[in-house]
């Protein structure tokens, strides 16, 4: 299995003083993150790889801790990296890996999915929080399916 990973919930861009690169998580998307490791804790996960920006890192961070192993900053997963790079992480499939990043990040990753003849269970949707659970089958990526985000 694979895994996509929208990020929780950060804070109100208006409440942050920063830049939205820096943007944290709010107390719910905190909440959210720990359900998140919560709900992966029994998966074969051995790699994470997240986008730069800290409402990723924050959202990976207790999936990594809960594992002992190091979020791997991924530039192709950034909202603003050029649409369709990510798309390289699904390309040869290594079971075991995490990927958090943003709704058009995954957005486009489901598109290119489909394209490729993946069966996609369930919604599009893709709510802060939620995970795309991904099958991989003789190398490739032959299903997937939405899990919605941990109460």
């Amino acid at each position: 299995m694979i895994y996509l990973v929208r990020h929780a919930a950060a804070m109100a861009a208006a409440a942050w003083p920063g830049t939205d690169s820096d943007r944290p998580l709010s107390p719910p998307g905190h909440r959210a993150a720990a359900g998140i490791a919560s709900h992966l804790s029994a998966r074969p996960i051995t790699r994470i790889l997240s986008s730069p920006r800290r409402r990723c890192l924050d959202t990976a961070a207790p999936l990594a801790a809960a594992r002992g192993i190091a979020v791997e900053i991924e530039p192709t997963l950034d909202e603003d990296a050029v649409t369709g790079d990510a798309r390289t992480w699904l390309e040869a499939p290594a079971p075991g890996l995490a990927l958090f990043t943003h709704a058009p990040v995954i957005a486009d990753l489901l598109t290119g999915l489909s394209e490729a003849g993946a069966v996609l269970q369930g919604t599009r949707t893709v709510a802060r929080a939620s995970i795309w659970e991904l099958s991989v089958e003789g190398g490739r990526i032959t299903s997937g399916r939405y899990l919605p985000p941990p109460e």
